[in-house]
Order: structure tokens, then sequence, then C-alpha cells
């Protein structure tokens, strides 16, 4: 058996195994990592060897923790991927490369609409009826833009949505609000089969799913790094935050919002941030908490799109993309079902 796990911001980790009486045999592990001390390897190996198959990422890295010699050096990598490669491995965990990928940037569509659409590219893949695909967000209405769990009542303040033309909308994802004004997010899905973060930790698939915009963000000069849970962030600041929902058919969605421009004042008006997220975060205004991409690289947001687009299509062989007629009329008919209806927008008061 084979697994195999890039770390986010980090090294290939690459194992090969194999099972005997249930149990982890023939364990050896290797990847562009460095490892200090040298015989360090040895001690992970024969820490992985006899363990059971069943065995989960904390208690196999808490084996190869335990091996390691007194002051040991892991870089590019941790115990924690070591794990994660040998469950991905146990279950022949496909990789990017054993996909083929669509890149899909259409026409605006109404905020509900691109919500609506989310729900049927996810399906669609689950069931096998569309390629793994990553979908650039274009928007022809302001909108919040509230999660799956959040209550609407406390996360909006009508007025000054009304104030400043925003809509009100609600996603199939948990997570916070987003501000989407026009022109001033760069928000893009991930349309991808559950089979591609298998054995990984639902944490770990966070980071694993936006290894790819890391790179395109510091191919621009961005310094950016992934903060658990679901943050991306810049030497200055957020820059913008993941969600995820997995569908009961194998389809996983990951979106993503980045911000391009941000009206801090305008923020602060239409969303109920409290001191107590804000001191989260360690900062002491909303505007604070948001480092714009405009700010950072100068350059126009198509043109940061169009770089998020070459760095995923470089990377994985991405072939260009679109909404088909028939995907557009379901997602129709969801809005009219669900999305545009009071009882979805109010499910949490």
């Amino acid at each position: 058996m084979h697994g195999e796990y890039k770390v986010p911001g980090g090294k290939l980790v690459v194992v090969d195994l194999e099972e005997r009486e249930g149990r982890i045999a023939g364990f050896h592990l290797a990847g562009d990592f460095f490892l200090e001390p040298d015989d360090a390897l040895d001690d992970i190996d024969a820490a992985v060897n006899g363990l059971p198959i069943e065995s989960d990422v904390p208690t196999i890295a808490a084996a190869v923790r335990a091996a390691l010699p007194e002051g040991a050096q892991l870089l590019g990598f941790t115990p924690e991927s070591v794990a994660t490669a040998v469950r991905r491995a146990l279950v022949t965990a496909p990789g990017w490369a054993d996909f083929e990928w669509e890149v899909v940037h259409d026409r605006p569509v109404s905020p509900r609409m691109n919500l609506a659409l989310d729900e049927v590219l996810t399906t669609r893949v689950g069931a096998g009826l569309r390629k793994p695909t990553l979908r650039l967000w274009e928007w022809n209405e302001n909108a919040v833009v509230i999660g799956s769990f959040q209550s609407l009542r406390n996360e909006v303040d009508p007025a000054g949505a009304d104030k400043h033309g925003f809509d009100v909308v609600r996603r199939i994802s948990g997570g916070g609000a987003m501000l989407m004004a026009a022109n001033s997010i760069v928000t893009y899905s991930l349309y991808v089969p559950a089979s591609l973060v298998a054995g990984m930790t639902f944490a770990d698939s966070y980071a694993f799913l936006d290894d790819w915009v890391l790179q395109a963000l510091r191919s621009l000069g961005i310094e950016a790094v992934y903060q658990p849970l679901n943050d991306i962030a810049g030497p200055h600041g957020k820059i913008g935050g993941a969600a995820q929902k997995r569908l009961a058919n194998g389809g996983v969605l990951h979106h993503a919002t980045l911000s391009y421009d941000m009206d801090g004042q305008v923020l602060t008006e239409v969303l109920r941030i409290g001191r107590e997220k804000l001191s989260d975060k360690g900062t002491v205004s909303a505007a604070k908490r948001v480092d714009p991409l405009r700010s950072q690289t100068g350059l126009p947001r198509d043109q940061v799109i169009d770089r998020f687009i070459q760095t995923f299509t470089t990377l994985y062989g991405a072939t260009e993309g679109h909404v088909t007629d028939e995907e557009y009329a379901e997602a129709e008919a969801l809005v009219e079902s669900k999305f545009a209806t009071d009882a979805w927008l109010q499910r949490v008061p």
C-alpha cells in the first residue's frame, strides 16, 4: 500500500506499507522533508510497524512522537502528517493527479444562484456526473452570505443592510458571515469527491484543499499562511476564510472568500461583529481584521483571479469548463424551492 500527503506549506510525506494479520508491516517513510538526527527515520518506521490497521491519526502520531529521540528536529512535516499519509495508504486515497479537473469562470449570477450552483455541482461531482471542478464566482448583486448555522438576527443589522443595499442569503456550509460587495472579494468553490480527502482529519482537509491558493498568493508576493481552522492570512492580517459541506453521496464542497477590497465602516454597519469575536482575533476593530488583496498586490481583481486560475491549472492539469444549461436550470429551481425562501433564511432566526 502506498500513501502520500503534501503538508500545506511544507513537504511531501510518502509511506509504503503492508497489512499482515490486521497490523501494519513493512512500513517505510520517505519524502523531501528534513529530519535530524538521520537515524530518527528508523525510529519512526519502527514506531508505525505493528500498529493495528484501525489506528487513527492521533494514535499513529502519538506513537511516532513517543519514538523520536530527544531533541529530534522535523522540518517540513510532523508526526500528524506521517499519520495522515498512513491513513491515506490504508484507505487507498487518490491524489490531485488522479482526477481530471475543470476550471469554471462563467457569467455573473445572483448570490442565491451562486449558492444553489454550489449545491448542484457538489451533488453532481458526488454522483459522478461532473469532473471535480474549481469555480470562480461572479455576482451581480450585493449580499451578506451567512453560514448555515448562524442566527440571522445575531449576525446582520437589517438597518445597515438596507442602508448599504445588501440582501441577506444563507449558504449550506457552516462558518461565519461574509460581505459580498460588488468587485470587492474573490470567492471560489471546489467540488471534489470525498476520496480526495480520505484519511484526513476534517481540520487537515481544509489546509490541504487550499494549499494551491497559498501558492497562488505567494506568486503574487503575499507570504500567505493557513491559520486553523479555516483562515487564510498574510503578514498584515486575515485575507479570507473557508468553509465546507460534505454530502451523503460523497461530494465535498469547499469554498473560500478572500477580501480584495473592503470598506471597514460598511462592514461594521452591516454585520454585528461582537467584541468577543474581535478579541479572539487579537484586534480592536473590524476594519483591521481583514487585509485586502488590492493593497498587497496593487493588481486589478481580474488579474488576481487570472493568477488563481493559472496556478491551479499548472498544478493539476485542469482544463477550461462551463456550467451547463441543465445545471443552471437545476440551480434556478433550487433557488425557488430553497434559497429564496423565508423558511431557509430563517432556519436559525
